[in-house]
């Protein structure tokens, strides 16, 4: 008679991903169509899922593709989802939507990321945030969070007016994805950015905002004026590969009628440069 498996690797990741999404045994038997008895056994190590009930439940957990080929090897399994560079002959199409979606949001700013937050490229009124995206020294690619959550100095011409409504804004909002995730990396960028010293006090409101729907509009401070904005954040539909799935575009927004304005009189005398090219890590 053989012995039960015990101790199983695929079982601790599927536990694992079910109590980082706060479900019981039952609640995901039942959306995945098992039995609570059958996930035990799973979980435990007394029984080896199939494939096919690997895939089911990633897919019910809402495991990211990337860890879903991870949970897959765990169970003795070849990983279901590949991972194409962006320069692959077979991604020009997705390399094509990336750059018409990043084109056609002008005159307002897009900038195209990774799961880390790491900066694939933008378009070109990006400009507005600064002349470039500098990578970190450390040659690390340029981040997001760390370029955010950099204090401006009090007297650059470009600078974000309500820097502190800002940082709590973004340090939630990773720590939530840090909680969903369960990442390291992000994990240790939270940590990173949330150290970043905090200036005593935002610049002072050039007027008050009226009531909207956005809690923390994005305000800039530009030789231009004060321009207003608020983002939303685009991703691949339905997507197979680890790259596209890890893919998002963050869009700005403007949110009065001198932002608007203001955009498209910078966008028309095209002070701008190209946008960033894409990372050669994202293309190989």
């Amino acid at each position: 008679m053989n012995s039960p498996v015990r101790d199983s690797p695929v079982g601790a990741l599927l536990r694992e991903w079910r109590q980082r999404r706060r479900l019981s045994q039952l609640e995901l038997a039942l959306a995945a169509d098992s039995s609570a008895r059958h996930l035990s056994c799973v979980e435990t190590g007394r029984a080896m899922p199939s494939r096919a009930m690997v895939l089911k439940l990633c897919e019910t957990l809402d495991v990211p593709l990337r860890e879903r080929n991870t949970v897959l090897l765990a169970g003795g399994f070849a990983p279901e989802y590949r991972e194409t560079g962006l320069g692959d002959t077979d991604s020009d199409g997705a390399r094509t939507a990336l750059a018409t979606v990043l084109a056609a949001h002008e005159p307002y700013p897009a900038v195209a990321v990774d799961r880390h937050w790491n900066v694939v490229t933008t378009n070109r009124a990006m400009g507005l945030f600064g002349d470039a995206v500098p990578a970190a020294s450390d040659g690390r690619p340029a981040n997001v969070y760390r370029l955010a959550l950099t204090p401006d100095p009090p007297d650059a011409p470009i600078r974000m007016a309500n820097f502190t409504e800002v940082r709590a804004y973004l340090l939630e909002r990773l720590l939530r994805q840090v909680r969903a995730t369960g990442d390291p990396v992000l994990r240790a960028l939270y940590d990173e950015v949330s150290a970043y010293p905090v200036p005593p006090d935002d610049s002072p409101r050039s007027a008050p905002i009226p009531v909207g729907p956005f809690a923390v509009p994005l305000r800039i401070h530009t030789p231009a004026g004060e321009l207003r904005l608020f983002s939303t954040m685009v991703t691949f539909g339905a997507p197979a590969d680890v790259t596209l799935a890890e893919l998002a575009v963050e869009l700005f927004y403007p949110l009065d009628d001198h932002t608007a304005t203001t955009l498209r009189a910078l966008d028309a005398t095209a002070p701008y440069e190209h946008p960033i090219p894409l990372r050669p890590d994202v293309l190989a």
